[in-house]
């Protein structure tokens, strides 16, 4: 299978459990799944990221090697759709030490952001609240952004998202 071929078979939906399948069955195959759904610029290409998110759900050891690139790609990402998937998988993953920084400033952007959508948002403060667990003294400043962006930008999966952290911060910032 070439590039071409993938980027033809995943503008079809109804491809795109076939693909998934295929991908868990033959991981060899993988890496050309993830060069597109990382550095193409086809239209479509954000079905790629679609697709490594549904093969994570049955097999995430195959897509955790990738996290590293994907942090890196986020630097240049402007695909709202492949934003999100990225974030959603990082955020499900421990931060390898060398991009601990990068997300930090990189989260905080994005979920300070009135002009990003609510799950990229929502996933940045994920990662935000899990850089925190290894970084406690964030964790004060962590809580005081929720609270101000809950009431400054009151989207309804910010509030949710940020209820359940600022819930579990205050548990553990009272305990240090």
């Amino acid at each position: 299978m070439t590039k071409e071929d993938l980027l033809e078979l995943i503008s079809s939906w109804e491809n795109l459990g076939l693909i998934t399948s295929e991908m868990i069955t033959n991981p060899a195959k993988l890496s050309l799944l993830m060069e597109v759904s990382l550095y193409s610029d086809h239209p479509r290409s954000w079905r790629a990221t679609w697709v490594a998110d549904k093969i994570h759900d049955k097999r995430p050891e195959l897509i955790v090697p990738f996290l590293g690139k994907m942090i890196r790609q986020m630097k240049r990402e402007t695909h709202a759709s492949k934003k999100r998937q990225f974030l959603k998988l990082i955020s499900m993953h421990e931060i390898p030490e060398g991009h601990l920084s990068f997300l930090m400033d990189y989260c905080m952007n994005c979920f300070l952001s009135a002009n990003e959508p609510v799950s990229i948002r929502v996933y940045a403060l994920q990662i935000l609240f899990n850089i925190s667990e290894r970084e406690p003294l964030f964790k004060s400043e962590l809580l005081s952004l929720i609270e101000h962006e809950m009431e400054l930008h009151p989207a309804a999966g910010v509030r949710a998202r940020g209820r359940n952290l600022a819930k579990k911060l205050k548990k553990q910032i009272f305990r240090l």
